[in-house]
């Protein structure tokens, strides 16, 4: 069971892909913020949020990446323009993966 702002209580199967994703990330940095990691995986949470909320997960991810670590996997440019250090895999040639690492 899942009440996100302005929406009645109601199980989590039942709210938009959005919604699903920011509740659990929002228990996911509460649970950080009781007992703090020393680094935390995140697969694509951004994915189906919409622009505000992406902009919310940034600052908020900002802010808990004083006490942990995190590694963000993402295609979203807001995200990736917000991180210290990008990785990504490039294949130029048909078989050749090549990595490249941009660190700002």
């Amino acid at each position: 069971m899942a009440q996100p702002p302005g929406k009645r209580l109601q199980n989590i199967t039942l709210l938009s892909g959005g919604e699903k994703a920011l509740t659990a990330t929002a228990l996911i940095f509460a649970i950080f913020l009781i007992k703090p990691s020393p680094f935390c995986l995140l697969d694509e949470v951004d994915a189906p949020l919409d622009d505000a909320n992406i902009d919310r997960f940034n600052l908020f991810v900002r802010d808990m990446s004083k006490i942990s670590q995190f590694l963000l996997i993402t295609h979203n440019k807001k995200t990736m323009e917000m991180a210290d250090s990008l990785y990504g895999i490039t294949m130029q040639e048909p078989g050749v993966s090549k990595v490249i690492t941009l660190k700002f």
